[in-house]
């Protein structure tokens, strides 16, 4: 199993063997959550209506995509530096007492979410007809929490060790059962809804098995040692830098929210299906730059830990750049072939008509988005709490979620203003971050000697 050598190797190589392993995992992680959709949305009968069902779910698996992103990528920085700093100690420490707070937190998370299923996705906006398919689909999704913490909650310190191949294996393992498994539970054993959660709560644990047999394993120099079993030290440091993913993943469910709410008031239920397709087209899309942006991340840590610079900088420019031309890439494609991306996931022609302007609005402004993912990822990397939690709530509390209540009822653009509230705050919000990132960032590799 080769390692990626940080230290050694040259940037672009550390970024191309950690990120093309990432972007084929992340892309077939949206496969646990995006297949489904898919197949949901072709229900003979009852597609349309479970498909904004379904949608309605996705704040609270929103939520536990936070708290796992808060205990993986909070402290996988840590990690790296750790290992930077040749500090071997403290990097199994942090490993260690990040695998606890998964468990703990997916326990409790799983515990609250059985409890009051229906009460939350009734304050989330869904009717009673819309509760007919979300909470059976929510319960039994819930199940797997643990198992999607811990397979997703470790693979970043996976990556950050150099081995990114097995991130990958435990993605593909997870998402490929899942391919094979939604038409068997949802048509052929004709359990609708119900079949696409327990298809997904399987492949959850079967992705699961491949984390555990790595951190367990003879090639991990820092395994799970339940004589070290927590650090409260270090605990606090996870969260706090662990926040702003955190904060990114609870405002993401927050402006879903928001956004259902206000669409079911001025459009009605169909546009609740729309944005819910067209947020999976997000999903889709963003994939690639997470995974450049993530899988640059390392380097970054690591050679900040070891104190070498101007492979920091070089890290950052190509990052960067990439992320940049990968989304104005994009953006072309959607203009030119909206329908193209609309047919993924349903083939009702009403609601494809439907969803051609607000996709074209959503995305107006996709390219500033690969500008807040950057600046977001050096301040994370580098350890700079208040930056990344700052921003983090800067693009989505202060600007999204008025936005999507001003637009359409204060400058009573209807429907049209909870979809172009996004690309506002890509503006705004993605240049604010990226050129203080800039601003304060580089001067400081400077003059430590860069």
């Amino acid at each position: 199993m080769k390692k990626v050598d940080f230290e050694k190797d040259t940037i672009i190589t550390n970024i191309i063997q950690t990120a093309l392993p990432m972007l084929v995992a992340q892309v077939f992680s949206l496969l646990y959550s995006i297949v489904d959709r898919i197949y949901i949305g072709r229900i003979e009968g009852y597609g349309t209506q479970a498909l904004g069902a379904v949608g309605l779910c996705f704040p609270m698996i929103t939520l536990i995509g936070g708290f796992t992103n808060m205990f993986g990528l909070g402290g996988a920085p840590l990690f790296s530096i750790a290992l930077g700093k040749n500090d071997g100690r403290k990097a199994g420490d942090v490993l260690n007492t990040a695998f606890r707070l998964e468990i703990t937190a997916g326990v409790v998370l799983m515990l609250l979410g059985e409890l009051f299923a229906a009460g939350i996705l009734s304050v989330f906006g869904a009717a009673a007809d819309e509760l007919v398919f979300s909470v059976p689909y929510i319960r039994i999704y819930l199940i797997g929490t643990v198992f999607t913490m811990i397979s997703t909650g470790m693979n970043p310190y996976i990556n950050a060790h150099g081995y990114a191949s097995v991130g990958m294996k435990s993605v593909l393992t997870g998402a490929v059962s899942n391919i094979v498994l939604d038409p068997i539970f949802i048509f052929a054993l004709g359990l609708g809804v119900k079949g696409a959660a327990i298809a997904t709560v399987i492949s959850q644990f079967l992705s699961m098995l491949v984390v555990l047999r790595f951190l367990f394993g003879p090639e991990n120099e820092f395994k799970i040692s339940f004589q070290r079993f927590f650090t409260f030290s270090y605990a606090k440091e996870i969260i706090s830098l662990g926040l702003s993913p955190f904060v990114m993943q609870c405002t993401n469910s927050l402006v879903s929210v928001a956004c259902n709410n206000v669409l079911m008031r001025t459009g009605g239920a169909l546009y609740v299906s729309v944005m819910t397709m067209i947020s999976s087209v997000r999903q889709i899309l963003d994939t690639p730059i997470m995974a450049v942006t993530e899988g640059s991340s390392p380097a970054i840590s690591y050679n900040y830990g070891a104190g070498k610079f101007k492979r920091v900088k070089c890290a950052i420019m190509i990052m960067s750049v990439t992320a940049i031309a990968y989304t104005c890439l994009m953006w072309m494609l959607i203009e030119r072939f909206p329908l193209l991306f609309i047919r993924i996931f349903s083939d009702d022609a009403t609601l494809q008509q439907l969803a051609l302007r607000p996709l074209h609005l959503y995305f107006l402004a996709f390219v500033f988005q690969a500008f807040q993912y950057s600046g977001q990822t050096v301040f994370k990397a580098l350890n700079k709490k208040k930056q990344t939690i700052f921003f983090s709530l800067f693009r989505k509390v202060i600007m999204v979620v008025p936005l999507t209540f001003l637009l359409p009822y204060a400058f009573q653009m209807g429907t049209d203003g909870v979809f172009l509230a996004e690309p506002v705050s890509n503006l705004i919000g993605g240049l604010a971050c990226f050129i203080t990132m800039a601003a304060t960032v580089f001067p400081e590799l400077k003059k430590d000697g860069a």
